[in-house]
């Protein structure tokens, strides 16, 4: 079984590109610390190469930025290139199954968000509930 979850933050805006036959794929990098530090303290980051594809390739592009904390659960694939000096590369890329947004709302700087607004509640909307303690429950 080829799994692996990650939880990290975007080093940097997702990179959206369609294939020939018109397939969105959406490319971007996330930092993961290590869970233990270092002998000297540090604790490491590695980072991790995402590719998401069609539709969840599209929310990603959407709701996704430099920063954000995302959980992504996929599978790991090795692909080879020939890099710019003539060497043959290997690299370990993650094939998104899941993405999962977790910066808060909250945190979000330019109030994009990740959810659809949800509705106001007013007065006469609450009409007919009885507010109560929680002193009162029997559990």
């Amino acid at each position: 079984m080829n799994k692996i979850t990650l939880i990290g933050n975007l080093t940097h805006d997702p990179e959206v590109r369609s294939t020939p036959s018109g397939v969105t794929i959406c490319t971007f990098t996330i930092a993961v610390n290590r869970r233990f530090a270092n002998q000297s303290g540090e604790r490491q980051t590695d980072f991790f190469r995402i590719n998401a594809w069609r539709q969840l390739g599209d929310t990603c592009a959407r709701y996704l930025s430099k920063g954000r904390k995302v959980a992504v659960i996929g599978e790991l694939q090795a692909r080879t290139y020939e890099a710019k000096d003539g060497t043959t590369r290997m690299s370990l890329d993650v094939s998104a199954d899941e993405v999962e947004f977790l910066t808060p709302k909250a945190a979000d700087e330019n109030g994009s968000g990740y959810s659809a607004p949800r509705p106001q509640a007013n007065a006469q909307d609450l009409a007919g509930f009885t507010d109560i303690n929680s002193d009162d429950l029997p559990f």
